[in-house]
């Protein structure tokens, strides 16, 4: 298995839709319209890696119902719903988000997801479970606050980095996500746990 290069990563995105929407390079800077844009936390392309973007869609976890956290029966009343180009996340709580790209993934293709250093040195830690092979969707993210204070997440603005590691031709998987029928195929918006 290999990581893939900015080369590999255009080609794949913009010959076989495996990204949408695609950035070729790095965005720093927010679009003015050509006028002296503000500075943004990048996405797009990397050396070795594609920074993605926060959607506008939140789902911030409260506690008001006096709940227990539990995967097989989780309560969505336990989010408050948000669409806004900011989010502020309770201390010691976390947020569920969405990737603004679409992922179609290649059946020889896993994908790691890791926090932009700019959030982990404020204590916020993105949590994505792997993109298995032939896995489709918008990625759900999990933003955790770790501080004592609230802590602000930027909508359309770089929040983690995909890293794509490719199999050799003679060890492909038997079996993909797609081939699996896995529950979270196709998703899109901000998804909660599913059994």
């Amino acid at each position: 298995m290999s990581i893939k290069s900015d080369r590999w990563i255009r080609r794949m995105s913009e010959q076989h839709g495996m990204i949408e929407p695609y950035e070729p390079g790095q965005v720093r800077f927010a679009d003015n319209g050509g006028v002296d844009g503000r500075r943004i936390v990048s996405y797009g392309t990397s050396s070795y890696g594609y920074d993605v973007r926060c959607s506008r869609e939140f789902k911030v976890f409260t506690n008001i119902n006096s709940t227990i956290v539990d995967p097989k029966r989780f309560d969505p009343k336990s989010f408050v719903d948000i669409e806004a180009d900011e989010c502020i996340i309770p201390p010691n709580s976390f947020a569920l988000a969405r990737t603004v790209e679409y992922f179609r993934i290649p059946r020889d293709t896993l994908v790691v997801c890791l926090g932009k250093s700019t959030y982990a040195r404020c204590g916020i830690i993105v949590n994505v479970t792997p993109l298995e092979p032939e896995w489709e969707g918008h990625v759900t993210l999990e933003f955790s606050n770790t501080t004592p204070l609230p802590a602000r997440i930027y909508a359309n603005e770089g929040v983690a980095q995909m890293l794509f590691f490719q199999a050799t031709a003679d060890d492909v998987c038997e079996t993909s996500y797609k081939d699996r029928g896995g529950k979270y195929q196709g998703q899109t918006g901000v998804t909660l746990p599913r059994t």
